[in-house]
Order: structure tokens, then C-alpha cells, then sequence
């Protein structure tokens, strides 16, 4: 008698596509290295100066960049240190500007994960979670076979931490040389970046309206809420109506809505 075959959830999940985990991370090191790394590395040029401005070490700076991997709360950790603010609420800044990261990892998780992988190994794939490496993922790993997809992400993650981790301590060393607007201008290049690549992965009206209605909602959700949890909450509101408004067209064009 033959096996039951395993469900749709499982079918798969261990599949390598004919290569080896380690070819798995050595393509996604690769991809990053093509290009997507080099854009994150500049856009950090800016906060190892910062760190030497405000009297921190090199070290630091590169150890800012390798655990809190996000460049406006790095700005704010050197910014509000440098000012002597509280600890605890240094803390709170930096957690709150991050929040950001939540609806990404709730998007991009559930394509990683296979029946074997463990907790541990998501929590570590969500700090690898970043605003260039989110977008490039979205837009590679669908096309990759299950298996494929946990190397080839921590591959493409390592590649751009370790990329900005050496831009972080070049910018260290450039402080001086180096002239603040351009620092500042640097930083820029991350949401440029993150833009483009979405508008590249646009398919469906959904699609359209997410990034309308968040470009449309920064400059107001901003002036109430801050830098931080502003993004957070256009997250939700830009893409819950826009999730609404494709369900009544999908409905819509079936009939069911006069």
C-alpha cells in the first residue's frame, strides 16, 4: 500500500533545487554583492561619522551597524547618547524607530521557514531583516525552491551587513574629510533605493494603491506620531485600504457587487 503524501504545507519544503545549502549561501552572497550591497554600505557611510562625532570609538560604531542593523536608529542612539539622554529612554527611541521592521518580518518569515527550521533560526533570519534586504527578498525568493530560500537569505543578509560594517568604519575614519550634507545625502540612498525596487515588483492594482496611499500618508502620520512608529502605522492603515479596495474590485468584476 502506498504512502499517504504529505500535505501542500510540507510538500517540498526540504527541496534544494540540485544544489547544497552552502551553494545556496554563496549565490545569495553573490546576488548581494552585484549590486544591493553596495546600496546599503553607502547609505552608512554617514553613521560612522556620526559615531566619531559624538566621541564613540570605531568598534562601536562597526558594533551599532552588526546588532542594531538600521541606520535611523543608529542616528538616533549616537544622537541621543551623545546628548546624555537616559538610558531607558535611549532604549525606547531606538525600539520604537524599529517598529517598522514588524509587518516586514510577518511578510517575509513565512516564505523562509520549512518544517525543520527552529525558532532560533527565525529570530536570527528576523534581525537580518533591513529595508534593501526585505524589498530584495520579496522580490527573489518566490522563484527559489524552498529549501534554497534560508541559505540563500542569510548569504544575501551577511554580504550587506558585512558590506555596511566596513563602509561604517570608513565613514569612521573619513569624519573629518568627509562633508556633513554628504554624510546626511547618504542616508538617502536606502529609501531610494527601497522605492525602486518596489515599483519593480508592482503587479496588481493592490500593489499601486499600498505604495500611493504610504507616500501619500508619511508626511501626515508623521507631524502625530513621529519618526518610528510612523511608518508602523502607515503600514497598517495604507495597506489594510488597500487590501479593501482590491477585495471590492475582485468582487466587483465576479459579479457578486451590483
Amino acid at each position: 500500500m502506498s504512502a499517504v503524501p504529505p500535505s501542500n504545507a510540507t510538500v517540498g519544503s526540504d527541496d534544494l533545487g540540485g544544489r547544497t545549502a552552502r551553494g545556496w549561501f554563496i549565490e545569495g552572497f553573490r546576488q548581494a554583492a552585484s549590486g544591493p550591497m553596495f546600496i546599503v554600505a553607502a547609505s552608512l557611510f554617514g553613521v560612522g561619522s556620526l559615531a566619531r562625532d559624538a566621541g564613540f570609538s570605531v568598534g562601536v560604531a562597526v558594533a551599532s551597524t552588526i546588532f542594531i542593523w538600521a541606520g535611523p536608529a543608529q542616528v538616533i542612539f549616537f544622537a541621543a547618547v551623545a546628548t546624555q539622554t537616559p538610558l531607558p529612554a535611549v532604549a525606547l527611541s531606538v525600539g520604537l524607530s524599529s517598529i517598522r521592521f514588524l509587518p516586514m518580518c510577518v511578510a517575509l518569515l513565512p516564505l523562509l521557514r520549512t518544517r525543520k527550521t527552529g525558532i532560533l533560526t527565525m529570530i536570527a533570519a528576523a534581525h537580518f531583516t533591513a529595508v534593501t534586504v526585505w524589498a530584495e527578498s520579496m522580490r527573489r525568493l518566490p522563484g527559489l525552491p524552498q529549501g534554497g530560500r534560508l541559505p540563500f537569505y542569510f548569504g544575501f543578509g551577511m554580504a550587506c551587513i558585512l558590506g555596511t560594517s566596513i563602509s561604517t568604519a570608513i565613514g569612521y575614519q573619513l569624519a573629518a574629510e568627509l562633508p556633513m550634507p554628504l554624510a546626511a545625502g547618504l542616508l538617502l540612498l536606502t529609501p531610494i533605493y527601497f522605492i525602486v525596487t518596489l515599483l519593480r515588483g508592482v503587479r496588481r492594482t493592490i500593489d499601486w494603491l499600498a505604495l500611493v496611499l504610504g507616500l501619500a500618508l508619511t508626511p501626515v502620520v508623521a507631524q502625530f506620531l513621529g519618526s518610528g512608529p510612523d511608518l508602523f502605522a502607515i503600514g497598517i492603515v495604507g495597506g489594510t485600504a488597500a487590501y479593501a479596495v482590491q477585495k471590492f474590485l475582485d468582487l466587483r468584476r465576479v459579479g457578486r457587487l451590483k
